[in-house]
């Protein structure tokens, strides 16, 4: 019952976005640096029970759920994909804390909440897809209280000037990503009006990533996710050319990717 849901979401000609298209219908995103990252990012962020938090780009909703669930405090998680909030909803069910965290369609660039808002403000691997960084991260400013923090946890060029393959290679098989230099980065948060800037780079954790997702979601949901993928791969003619599209890139993956891109922890204090 649940494949033929899966299978019969989107029957169209094409998709808006095939890589997050495919990571909703999975029902598994990830960011850079995995659940150690995410931790780091909320011990910066001093969140605890008694916080209000917004998670910026919440993909299918597993940061804000750990969170939730982890710390005890409330939590409302963003995305511009209807179908993340969609993934992200039943995932908060499923892990029963539906009372403490709530989702809904927001754009970084124009969130719809009231001013002096929330304790803190996260984002992890979103911040560096908007059109203006700069608006978003604003955004990000206006809704949070005074004292409180904005963190984020985005892709970032650890050694600058990348080449021009490696640029495009990544725009292409990301979703359209555009990744920031560190001082970029640190340029924007201090730019919106941050002080306390924290900045940390990492390089790409190869098999770290892989360790950190299982942690996060365990052998059953990175099963669960390559099961949904191989339903909508035989069932799904839309979806079998984007998997073919992407595994066809892929192939061509620069050789000096990791020499350039990582990603870092960026956090401010309003």
């Amino acid at each position: 019952m649940e494949n033929k849901k899966q299978s019969s979401r989107k029957e169209i000609s094409e998709l808006e976005n095939p890589y997050f298209d495919l990571q909703a219908e999975m029902g598994f995103t990830k960011h850079l640096g995995g659940l150690k990252a995410t931790r780091e990012l909320i011990e910066l962020c001093h969140i605890n029970e008694d916080k209000y938090v917004l998670d910026v780009g919440c993909g299918v909703g597993m940061t804000a759920c750990y969170i939730a669930k982890k710390y005890g405090c409330r939590v409302v998680g963003v995305d511009i994909h209807e179908e993340m909030i969609s993934r992200s909803t039943e995932r908060a069910k499923r892990e029963g804390v539906e009372g403490r965290v709530e989702f809904q369609v927001a754009d970084a660039q124009n969130l719809l909440f009231e001013d002096a808002l929330f304790d803190a403000v996260i984002s992890e691997s979103a911040t560096a897809f908007p059109e203006d960084k700069r608006e978003a991260i604003s955004e990000y400013v206006r809704v949070t209280k005074q004292g409180g923090y904005i963190g984020l946890n985005e892709s970032t060029w650890i050694k600058t000037l990348p080449p021009t393959e490696v640029v495009e290679y990544l725009f292409r098989s990301a979703g359209g990503v555009e990744p920031e230099t560190s001082e970029g980065w640190k340029e924007l948060l201090e730019g919106s009006g941050l002080s306390d800037i924290v900045v940390k780079t990492y390089n790409f954790p190869l098999l770290g990533q892989f360790v950190s997702d299982i942690r996060m979601v365990g052998f059953t949901g990175i099963f669960k996710a390559c099961g949904r993928l191989l339903s909508l791969y035989f069932k799904n003619s839309t979806y079998r050319k984007a998997i073919k599209e992407m595994a066809k890139g892929a192939r061509g993956t620069p050789k000096n990717l990791l020499e350039y891109y990582g990603y870092g922890i960026y956090v401010g204090r309003k």
